[in-house]
């Protein structure tokens, strides 16, 4: 993400609804969004002993999904810390229970233009481009290298398995590879 940009919303009984939909404004600034939300505070108020329940809806893969995601009650818990991330708007917090206020903090995150990740995609083929050209990376350095490791050590085996390179190996290696056990002496 670009940009990170502060977002906080108070729900109360006479505003129980708020909706977060930065898409409205895209088509003239086209950019990702993306809200994050860490935490609801009750504020101070809030009559003692009621119970604030906020309700987020939001898409998920298939459908609409309402759920709670913070209780809050004076007296008992004001403040609720979240770690809830909404990548696709619209976003809408709801005070089902209670009076209120509470308030929602979080953070609005904004993308690069669509325009910058086309540009991108330009640039990496110009880089990948550029590199088959350049010198071989270090990992092909380091692949270069394991592969001649490879075929030395089959070489290696070949010469183990097939005929031996010199009589010298053939004296004193046998079909196993072992050496030979020693030669008793006949005469005693």
């Amino acid at each position: 993400m670009a940009d990170e940009y502060f977002y906080g919303v108070t729900l109360s009984e006479t505003n129980k609804t708020e909706t977060w939909d930065p898409e409205i404004k895209a088509e003239e600034y086209p950019r990702t969004n993306k809200l994050v939300i860490r935490q609801a505070l009750l504020g101070q108020e809030a009559k003692d002993g009621e119970f604030n329940v906020v309700q987020v809806e939001t898409m998920s893969m298939r459908d609409t999904v309402k759920i709670p995601v913070a209780v809050l009650k004076s007296g008992e818990n004001r403040q609720v810390r979240l770690d809830l991330e909404f990548p696709d708007a619209p976003v809408t917090f709801t005070l089902i229970q209670g009076a209120g206020p509470v308030h929602l903090i979080g953070q609005h995150l904004l993308g690069a233009l669509v325009e910058e990740f086309e540009d991108m995609d330009d640039m990496e083929e110009e880089m990948l481009d550029e590199e088959e050209g350049d010198e071989p990376h270090v990992d092909a350095k380091k692949a270069k290298a394991n592969n001649k490791r490879k075929n030395d050590e089959d070489e290696e085996d070949d010469d183990e398995e097939g005929a031996p390179k010199n009589k010298k190996s053939k004296m004193t290696h046998n079909a196993k590879g072992k050496a030979p056990a020693p030669k008793k002496n006949a005469k005693k």
